[in-house]
Parts: structure tokens; C-alpha cells; sequence
């Protein structure tokens, strides 16, 4: 179903390379927000919800923002201050991620990560449907829709990788000393929620020593892997500034009517396109 051909449009395909990184960012920001707001923080799984609200927020209030910027400055500077905003609120996020961090030290980075994805995701799906004929347009929405699947899936895997590998490494570290049984050492070190449930159950100052460590170590995690994120983010945004289009040609516009009025057979095979249908319209310098 997907013709490979709409991927010559730097409209088309920056956007998506653009879309996908942005949602891997994000997605993976929001798991190790939700931990940190639970497991270390101490909120219940409706506080935490209700604490992510603003960023939610900001989402809402960027997105019918985002069109009336992209006709007045353009799709490439809108797209890229999503994705700096994204990279700037997960730089924050990684800076404030300590073992004290507060729910007050974390909003300015969540806002600015939500301000982000709300200018990004507007942005992404008009350069992606705007750059290919109208009879497609379904094609395009759902590879635009693949593209946020595919990003947030790696970003939760890589992102949460990187959290889980360091978290690992700090406690074995720390608990070297001690001789635990493999099954208690294994649950330690297997979650946060697993650490802090065996703290509990030890109870007195070598529970609370546990669930210290083993909150040090998280957040240790989380500086990993939003500062990685925020790389990716910012990355993003750079390919974005080079080489995204701030707007279609005319020229391209009337080649992409023309190609969505061809011949079904023609369209259809890749052959009978190059012999008989119109050409591709160049890509948008």
C-alpha cells in the first residue's frame, strides 16, 4: 500500500523522520515520568495522572497554534521549535533528576516537552499530507500514524534500556558487600517497586538505607536516559533545520493534483508509472 516513491519529497519524508524521533523522545520520556512521579515522588497512580495534566495542557494549547505559525513563518521553523522545546524540556528534566527532586523541579521541563509535541505533531501531519496527491491522503495518515507507533515503542525500549542497565549497575554495585539470597537480590534489582517492596518488608533503618539507594539509583537512570533523549530531540531538530521546506512550490502542488487524477494502472504499478504516468514531482528545495 505504501509507495516508496512519496519518500523523494523532503516534505514527505523529513516529517516522518522528524515525527518518529520527536514521539521517541516523548513516548519515553512519559515512562520514566511516571515512575519517577510514583516510586519516588510517592504519588498514587491518580495523583500522578492528575500531575501530568499540565503537560497535557500545553499539548492542547500548541496544537491549534501550530497552523496559524506554520502560515506565517513556515513549516521548518515550527517543526524545529517543537523539537527544541522537546529537547530543552528533557535537558531540564535530566539536570533536576536527583534523588531529592521535587514535583515543582519537574513541571517547567514537562511543560516544555508538552508546548513542544503540540507545535511538532501539527506540523509533521501537514507536511506529510500536504506533500502527496489527494487521492493518497489515506496512505499518508497512516503512515504518518506508523511513524508515532514506531517512535514511541523505541522510545519506551531504548529509553527504558538505558534507565533499567543503570539502575542495575548502581545497586549491584552497592549492594556488593552484602551476601543476599539470589531471589531477594533479583527482585531488588529487578524494579524500583521491587526494591522499595523489600525495603518495606525489612522495615527500620536498613529499609529506609534500601529505598534510598535504590531511589538514588533510579533517578540516576532517568538522568541517562532523558539526557539521551533530549540528544535525539535536539538531533531532530537539526535535521529538521536543514533540510524540511517551510512551504511547498506551487510547481509541486499542481504536479501532486496531477498525479492523484492519473490512471489507476498507471499509479498503481511502478513500471507503468515511469512509463506512462506524469513524473514525480521534485523534491522542495
Amino acid at each position: 500500500m505504501l509507495k516508496l516513491r512519496f519518500f523523494s519529497s523532503r516534505r514527505f519524508s523529513v516529517a516522518i523522520v522528524a515525527l518518529l524521533l520527536g514521539l521517541f523522545a516523548l513516548a519515553g520520556a512519559l515512562f520514566t515520568l511516571t515512575q519517577t512521579l510514583q516510586f519516588v515522588l510517592g504519588f498514587s497512580p491518580l495523583q500522578a495522572g492528575v500531575r501530568i495534566l499540565p503537560m497535557a495542557a500545553l499539548v492542547a494549547i500548541a496544537a491549534p497554534l501550530a497552523p496559524l505559525i506554520v502560515r506565517a513563518v513556515g513549516s521548518k521553523a515550527t517543526a524545529t521549535a517543537g523539537l527544541a522545546a522537546i529537547a530543552g524540556g528533557l535537558w531540564w528534566s535530566a539536570g533536576v533528576s536527583t534523588v531529592s527532586i521535587t514535583y515543582s523541579d519537574m513541571l517547567g521541563g514537562m511543560l516544555l516537552v508538552g508546548f513542544g509535541a503540540g507545535l511538532l505533531m501539527p506540523t509533521a501531519a501537514d507536511s506529510v499530507l500536504g506533500s502527496i496527491p489527494r487521492s493518497e491522503a489515506g496512505i499518508g495518515s497512516g503512515t504518518y500514524g506508523v511513524a508515532i507507533q514506531i517512535g514511541s515503542a523505541l522510545g519506551v525500549a531504548v529509553m527504558g534500556s538505558a534507565l533499567s542497565a543503570r539502575y542495575q549497575n548502581h545497586l549491584i554495585g552497592a549492594l556488593a558487600s552484602y551476601r543476599l539470597p539470589d531471589a531477594v537480590l533479583h527482585t531488588i534489582t529487578g524494579s524500583l517497586g521491587g526494591a522499595l517492596g523489600v525495603a518495606a518488608a525489612v522495615g527500620g533503618v536498613t529499609g529506609a538505607l534500601l529505598a534510598h539507594a535504590a531511589r538514588a539509583a533510579f533517578m540516576s537512570g532517568v538522568h541517562l536516559s532523558t539526557g539521551f533523549g533530549a540528544l535525539v530531540a535536539g538531533a531532530a531538530a537539526l535535521l529538521v533545520f536543514v533540510a524540511l521546506p517551510s512551504r511547498a512550490r506551487p510547481a509541486d502542488e499542481q504536479a501532486s493534483d496531477r498525479a492523484g487524477h492519473a490512471a489507476p494502472d498507471a499509479r498503481e504499478s511502478g513500471l507503468g508509472a515511469t512509463r506512462a504516468g506524469p513524473p514525480d514531482a521534485p523534491p522542495a528545495g
